[in-house]
């Protein structure tokens, strides 16, 4: 009898562990960076895939499919997000042709996660978006590659309704939404979406404190029914799921696709500022939002400063210079 109560006893520890290692939050799993090129003096793409995997990070998204970047990743296990614009699957023979120069190539050696088709896309090609992302599918589909995902990449801006975050709704002007977000629903993918809280902020100084946009708040600054909201992007996110449920994307999961807080170039833009951002979203994201309690895959914008881009903050988003020297400290772990 003692040997058979010391071994319930072991099961009931192996048990406890395993429960306790599946609640703990891996937020470093759900971290990745995207990698933009416009610069004129960034390393080499194989360079920065040693960059990537030198500092654990185990997601990236790159903005095209540039074959220096996916050949550097053979055999990283970096997770992609890959973006497709949408004159690359305008048409079934366009995005048969794309899959086949930039997908077959290189999966499954590259661990290609997700194709964006378009990003933050706006004006009259709005309803180009959901034929394209039907053409991507199809043609992935057909090419037997059916893990990886397709989806689009919008914005904060197709909100028309954000706060509370239970209140969450989409504008007029993003009536596109809805088709998109019923048809990700059909064919079981998450929506990706650029949340800034910076720019919400930066735009609102006198309503939207700091420590709120931060994650640095030390207490609940928003209730909204059985909720509770400590920091912005909780319940910006929040918002986004409350309107893709009004809409029939009640199943519809979010991937994060930028987040970020530039560190210089506009206003409260500090290196001090920037750090504190990046290293709490890294250290939250894992948690979840109070709406939906399990780790948030997210996207920090960006590996690096990019000289080429519009002048102010547009050019000091980057966790490093180009250098590949550090910005400010940044633990992914």
């Amino acid at each position: 009898m003692a040997h058979r109560s010391h071994a319930l006893s072991m099961v009931a520890v192996l048990t406890l562990l395993v429960s306790i290692l599946a609640s703990y939050p891996r937020s470093a799993q759900s971290i990745g960076v995207c990698y933009g090129l416009n610069g004129n003096n960034l390393p080499s793409q194989a360079d920065v895939v040693k960059l990537y995997q030198s500092k654990g990070i185990t997601g990236m998204r790159i903005y095209g499919a540039d074959s220096a970047t996916l050949t550097a990743l053979r055999g990283t296990n970096i997770n992609l997000i890959m973006d497709v614009s949408l004159s690359d699957a305008s048409s079934s023979s366009a995005a048969d042709n794309w899959v086949n120069n930039n997908v077959k190539p290189y999966y499954p050696d590259v661990s290609i996660k997700y194709i964006a088709v378009g990003n933050e896309v706006s004006g009259g090609d709005v309803s180009n978006i959901l034929p394209a992302m039907q053409n991507m599918h199809n043609s992935l589909s057909s090419a037997g590659l059916n893990s990886i995902q397709v989806s689009t990449s919008v914005s904060y801006g197709v909100m028309g309704t954000s706060y509370p975050p239970s209140a969450g709704e989409f504008s007029s002007d993003a009536s596109y939404m809805t088709s998109i977000v019923q048809y990700l629903a059909s064919i079981n993918a998450p929506l990706l979406a650029n949340i800034y809280t910076y720019f919400t902020y930066a735009g609102n100084t006198a309503q939207i404190s700091l420590d709120y946009a931060l994650f640095t708040s030390p207490g609940t600054v928003v209730t909204d029914g059985s909720n509770n909201y400590q920091n912005l992007f909780d319940a910006q996110v929040d918002a986004l799921y409350s309107a893709m449920e009004k809409v029939g994307g009640s199943n519809v999961g979010l991937v994060i696709s930028e987040s970020g807080w530039p560190s210089a170039g506009g206003t409260d833009t500090t290196v001090g500022n920037a750090q504190t951002y990046n290293q709490n979203l890294i250290n939250h994201v894992g948690k979840g939002t109070p709406k939906r309690p399990t780790a948030l895959e997210t996207y920090i914008f960006a590996m690096f400063n990019e000289n080429q881009k519009a002048a102010g903050v547009e050019q000091n988003w980057g966790l490093f210079y180009p250098d590949q020297s550090p910005v400010y400290p940044i633990n992914f772990n």
